[in-house]
Order: C-alpha cells, then structure tokens, then sequence
C-alpha cells in the first residue's frame, strides 16, 4: 500500500525556519551568558593598629654657671700712727775698713791689646817675568847652575842596571834669603832618578835673591835634570 504524505505535512518545507530559530536562541544564550556576571566578595580585614611609637628621650637643658668675678684690689689703708722702735741692735767694732789698707786693694792696670804682627807671605813671581833674576854663583843661573848640579849628580847603580836615562824636569822657589825650597817633580823619568834630582837641588848653596822694583821677591824656576849614561 502506497503511502501519501501531503505537501502541508512535509517537514522539508518548514526547515529554513527551524534553522533560523535556532540561531535565534543561540545568539540569546551567548548574550545571556555574557551579561551574567559574578558579584565581588568582600572580605573584612582587621587593620592592625599596634603602631610602634618612639619615644625621643629629653635631654635637660643644663645652663654653664658663669665663673665668679674676679675680687677687686685691696686699698690700702693710710694710717697716720707711726710706731717708734727703739734701736737696741749692738753693731760689731770688729769691723774691718779697706779704704786705709794698701795691702788689701786690687792693682787695676790698663789693658793693652797685643798687636801681632801680621805677615802677608808673598806669591813666588816667575823666572822669566821678574825683573832682576836672580843669579848662582855670581854668574848667570842659566849656565852656572846647571854647572853644579851635573858636578854633583850620582847616577844611581839600579838606573844603570835597567838603562834607565832622561830628563827630570824640577820646579823650585828662590827665596829672598837666597835659599831654594818648595822642590817638585814636574815630570820624571823613574823614582830612583827623580829621588836623586831632587837631592842634589835641595843641597843648592845660597842664590842672588831676585829683585822686583829694587825689592828682593821669591822667583819660580823651572829646571831640567839630564840624566845620560856614556
């Protein structure tokens, strides 16, 4: 048996409806959830009022005691009663005067001051710069010296040994005495000839002092000590 359905009982129909009004009670749904809203809870708190309070301590005000005035100077007190005393006080006839004795005085005696006399040491003037030079052996120095001093070297035995031969070249001062003095090697040649130079001019006899404006001067000479074996 066939079964008809007729096109009012068809729900094929009525179905864009029935979306629709789906959608309609979704959309309410949403916004009834989205303006349901929870209520905040308010919860009592108890305050702590147990505040720490900080008690300053109080320094008392203490005030410095001034120091006391110094006390004003007594005034002395003039009194006119004058008090007598009677002079008991036995003086000694032992005294003893030193205006009469002579043996008791002290010889005052004028103070003179010594006057040393003062000695200006001259500096030695050179051979070649003096006026008047000096001489040896009333003769010209230049030759009657060197003269003497060859008379009067001995050639010393280890010089010889060694070979040893030169010129020692002395320095000394004529003094205003005439007399030689302040000997120095200026250059030697060995000790053992140097030594016997030196001997030989320090045993020099006395000079012709050297004159300077008609007055005697110490004068610096320079002199060579040839020392040749033959």
């Amino acid at each position: 048996m066939e079964v008809k359905k007729t096109p009012k009982a068809n729900l094929e129909n009525r179905r864009l409806l029935f979306v629709e009004i789906g959608l309609v009670a979704a959309l309410l749904v949403v916004l009834g959830a989205f303006s349901y809203g929870t209520r905040e809870k308010k919860t009592a708190v108890l305050a702590d009022d147990n505040q720490v309070v900080e008690v300053e301590d109080m320094v008392p005000i203490t005030q410095e005691t001034p120091p006391p005035p110094p006390e004003a100077p007594k005034i002395p007190v003039l009194s006119d009663q004058i008090d007598i005393v009677e002079d008991d006080i036995k003086v000694d006839d032992n005294f003893m005067s030193l205006e009469d004795d002579a043996n008791m005085g002290v010889e005052i005696m004028d103070y003179v001051e010594e006057v040393k006399e003062v000695v200006v040491e001259e500096e030695a003037i050179p051979f070649m710069m003096v006026e008047e030079k000096p001489t040896f052996n009333g003769g010209d120095a230049a030759t009657e010296f060197p003269k003497w001093v060859q008379s009067q070297l001995v050639y010393p035995e280890i010089a010889k040994e060694n070979g040893l031969q030169g010129r020692v070249t002395l320095q000394f001062t004529v003094n205003t005495d005439g007399s030689v003095s302040n000997i120095k090697v200026m250059r030697g040649v060995d000790s053992s000839l140097d030594k016997e130079a030196v001997r030989v001019v320090s045993k020099s006899p006395k000079w012709k002092p050297g004159k300077q404006r008609d007055r005697a001067v110490k004068v610096t000479y320079t002199f060579p000590v040839i020392f040749q074996l033959k």
